[in-house]
């Protein structure tokens, strides 16, 4: 009896060794992994396909499709136990997961996800693109994933719309397309999201800013300081929205209007509201980030934050900044504080089609709504910095005039010897002090 539970004790070691190992595997099918793998997929599509057209592909089913999965490979005449858990992740991968992509999706050091083709897959690490020996077996395949990631928030791709933004379930931003757009195949981008909302501890052991910048800037997002957050793509505006989310008293009753949902937070006082694009349905309305702007002022905000300004929304969010919904947060793709001023706004003023702008008139709404732009910056070696703290400090000649309070400079974190007086005074009507000490340059 002994040496049957000692034989039964090894094969099950040898079994979660196996699936151990296995699990965050890049796998690449042999030859006949892969046609047992086909095979099984057709036979679990036309054993399941009634039920999945009916409710979908629920996790109810998406248990019974594991279940049965594991019933068949069992059945497979394999002397080594890890072909059959192999070929399990093959198939449940295609028929429930993301294929290839799956195992990068639960590897948290992986930040972006490129589908340049069916068969090239980089992944970026710590800012850092590198390629990946990962691909899917084929176009079609490919073209299955992205369906199966757009189908459930009611988004299509087609020769009418080959082009798509979606997100998963955990918030990762999907992008999608198809030829003609994409000549050489199908691409797909997935960005994702920390799991946890980094804090300004996280930035400091990140090296992202200094002791000084945090306090500072906690101190200005709870003295209801409005802040736009500039950025490149990938430099991490998002990340550092969330970390300032944090400075908002829990008191106050918040608004968050997003394209996708991407913003993480655990408050209580807050409502998120989302963009809907009615691609090829004109029964269902399309809703724009513009108009839940407007909307939001009707939900008696204290704040308001746009996760991304991309056009003419930026005329209703500054208006908003400067008619009782001081201290509200957005982000802005810009290079730097001064092409965010210079060019990146003047652009975004032209898409308004209600009325036009002149630079003037720009700068006033801009100087009596904006205290702060805090630009952060993508390195060469990937790692994010929060380059410029700067201060939207008035008109100056009819133009608006930007101080730098703190900067990044020659490898180091420095103040400019700068005092934002104009930000101080209204911090104080806040109730908000700061220690004018961390303003003198070192």
């Amino acid at each position: 009896m002994s040496l049957l539970k000692d034989r039964i004790s090894k094969d099950t070691e040898k079994k979660i060794r196996a699936e151990q190992s296995v699990r965050n595997m890049t796998i690449r099918p042999t030859g006949s992994e892969q046609e047992f793998a086909d095979e099984l997929i057709q036979t679990v599509s036309n054993h399941f396909k009634e039920e999945i057209s009916k409710k979908g592909l629920t996790e109810e089913i998406q248990g019974k499709i594991k279940n049965y999965v594991r019933n068949e490979i069992l059945k497979l005449e394999a002397d080594d136990y890890t072909v059959k858990v192999r070929i399990e992740k093959i198939v449940l991968s295609s028929i429930i997961g993301l294929g290839p992509v799956d195992p990068f999706l639960h590897d948290p050091s992986v930040t972006e996800i490129i589908v340049q083709r069916y068969n090239r897959i980089s992944v970026e690490r710590n800012g850092l693109v590198e390629a990946t020996d990962a691909e899917f077996t084929s176009e079609a395949h490919l073209m299955t994933v992205i369906n199966r990631i757009i189908q459930p928030v009611g988004r299509q791709i087609n020769l009418h719309t080959p082009l798509v933004d979606a997100r998963l379930k955990d918030g990762s931003r999907v992008n999608a397309t198809i030829p003609p757009i994409s000549p050489d195949g199908a691409t797909l981008t997935i960005r994702r999201f920390p799991d946890k909302v980094y804090t300004g501890e996280d930035y400091l052991s990140f090296h992202s800013l200094d002791e000084k910048m945090l306090y500072f800037l906690m101190r200005a997002v709870e003295g209801k300081a409005s802040i736009i957050v500039s950025g490149g793509t990938g430099s991490g505006k998002t990340t550092l929205l969330n970390m300032l989310l944090l400075g908002i008293p829990e008191h106050e009753l918040v608004v968050t209007i997003e394209d996708s949902c991407e913003l993480k937070h655990n408050r209580m006082n807050i409502r998120r509201l989302e963009a809907r694009h009615a691609v090829g349905d004109a029964s269902v309305l399309s809703v724009s980030v513009r108009s839940l702007v407007k909307n939001a002022l009707r939900m008696r905000p204290d704040r308001i934050i746009v996760g991304e300004i991309r056009d003419e929304t930026i005329v209703d969010m500054v208006s908003a900044m400067s008619t009782g919904h001081e201290g509200s947060l957005s982000t802005v793709h810009a290079n730097s504080p001064l092409n965010l001023i210079k060019a990146r706004m003047p652009i975004l003023y032209s898409m308004y089609g209600d009325s036009a702008f002149t630079p003037e008139a720009q700068a006033i709404q801009l100087s009596e709504a904006l205290d702060l732009i805090v630009h952060v910056s993508r390195m060469v070696d990937g790692s994010r910095k929060v380059t410029h703290i700067t201060h939207v400090a008035g008109l100056e000649q009819r133009q608006l005039k930007l101080q730098d309070v703190f900067v990044y400079r020659d490898g180091q974190f420095q103040a400019t010897g700068y005092t934002p007086k104009k930000l101080l005074e209204k911090l104080k009507g806040n109730k908000m002090s700061v220690d004018e000490a961390i303003f003198k340059r070192v």
